[in-house]
Formats: C-alpha cells, sequence, structure tokens
C-alpha cells in the first residue's frame, strides 16, 4: 500500500500464481479496502499489480468462497471513494469481475483479457453481477460463450475498459487530477448515483450466482477441466 497526494495504490501482490484471486488474496484485498474506506485521508484507490498478469483469476489450488468473491465485488461498488484499476498485463476469467467492480479501468495497449471460465466447465457466475449492468451485452456474449482473447481497444469498446493508452500512467494522470480537484462529498454522492443499478442486480441476483458456482465448481466437468488446465492438457470434451 503506498500514499501520493490522497491517492492510494493497493497492489496486487502473488507472482507465483500470477495474482489469483485465493482466499488469502481476497481477504487481504478486503481488509485493506476497509482500511482506505474509514482513512478520511484518502480520496481515491488505484488498483494495480506486481509482474505481467493484473489477475489470472480464481486460484484453482485454494479458490476464495464464492460469497467471499460476491464480498469483494460489492465492496469495491460500495465503497464511497473512487476505484481505479490500472493494468499493465493480462486479465483472465475473475480478474475481469475487478475490472467490472471498479469505478474506471484503465490499461495500457498491450493488456488482453479472457473469459476462461468456459473452457473449464463453469461460468461467470458471480463476475456477472458487475460486468452485466456495465458492459454491452452483445460483446458479452461472444466473449462469454467463446472464451476467446481479446485486447485492450476492444475492451474500451465494449465497456470493460474505460481507456487505453501505451503508457497506462499518462492516461490515469488527467483522471486522478481531476479525483484530487474534487470533493469527497462530491465523490461519494455520485458514486453513489453511478452505482445504483449495479447494486441492484447484486441486491436480486447475487445469491443465485453463488449458488450457481459453487455447484458448477463442484461438478465432473469443472474437477476435468480443471484437472486439465493444472496439467496443461486440452480436457476430454475438446474436438
Amino acid at each position: 500500500m503506498a500514499r501520493d497526494r490522497a491517492v492510494t495504490t493497493l497492489t496486487l501482490d502473488s507472482p507465483a500464481n500470477r495474482n489469483a484471486l485465493s482466499a488469502v488474496l481476497v481477504g487481504e484485498l478486503a481488509d485493506a479496502l476497509t482500511r482506505c474506506g474509514k482513512d478520511g485521508d484518502v480520496r481515491a484507490i488505484v488498483l494495480t499489480h506486481t509482474g505481467n498478469t493484473f489477475c489470472a483469476g480464481a486460484d484453482l489450488r485454494d479458490p476464495p468462497h464464492p460469497e467471499a468473491l460476491v464480498g469483494l465485488l460489492r465492496q469495491i461498488v460500495e465503497l464511497r471513494k473512487p476505484v481505479l484499476a490500472r493494468v499493465t498485463g493480462h486479465v483472465r476469467a475473475g480478474g475481469l469481475g475487478l475490472l467490472g467492480a471498479c469505478d474506471i479501468a484503465a490499461a495500457s495497449t498491450d493488456a488482453t483479457f479472457a473469459f476462461t471460465e468456459v473452457r473449464i466447465g463453469v461460468a461467470p457466475a458471480v463476475i456477472s453481477l458487475p460486468l452485466l449492468p456495465r458492459t454491452d451485452p452483445r460483446a458479452l456474449a461472444r466473449y462469454y460463450l467463446t472464451g476467446e482473447r481479446f485486447d485492450a481497444a476492444e475492451a474500451v469498446r465494449t465497456g470493460l475498459l474505460t481507456v487505453t493508452g501505451d503508457d497506462v500512467d499518462e492516461v490515469l494522470a488527467p483522471l486522478l487530477d481531476g479525483l484530487r480537484r474534487a470533493s469527497p462529498q462530491g465523490l461519494a454522492e455520485t458514486k453513489e448515483l453511478l452505482t445504483a443499478k449495479v447494486l441492484e442486480t447484486f441486491d436480486r441476483d447475487a445469491a443465485e450466482l453463488t449458488a450457481l458456482s459453487a455447484r458448477l465448481f463442484s461438478s465432473a466437468q469443472a474437477r476435468e477441466g480443471m484437472t486439465a488446465f493444472l496439467e496443461r492438457r486440452d480436457p476430454a470434451w475438446v474436438v
């Protein structure tokens, strides 16, 4: 955690698993966000990463409980301070849920994205809570169903990203300047306006999608898909 002129940066730093969302990482990030939310000197939060991967999705060896992931995503959405994603690498599966929960998401032009859940026998269930209200539905249909990779320009077009550029820090600089010029009350109340529809989705669908995620991850096809992924082979259903 680092701070510069009222902006706190939280860095995902778990290189051994490419910043995958383990139970431990989800808990640590939730705790850090709680501290930022209570700190009157924090105007905004930037969520970034070490290494060439922002987040590889759920940690298949130590996955978080679906309810814990729902809680983290909702915490980002509900936090009365803007949360910005700063991406300079790859984002997969559950990591895209973090981007969807953030108020602003910026990435370098060499970043890549993919919803890979279908390729291991599950669905992007929980992460749909922030993504469905904010992202182009036709694009989600394509990328949810195919698992194919897409680039930063396409991520901007679909609404997954706010902006992209060769130097992500140059892109973020005027945005952070704007936040520093804004009043804390103005930011908090404006964010509440912007996230109302997203939180309605959480209220309506969180329990159902949490149950779906738990059911799918315990299924035979998911066990085969996760085993194949860890063994770096095609799962049995590939034709």
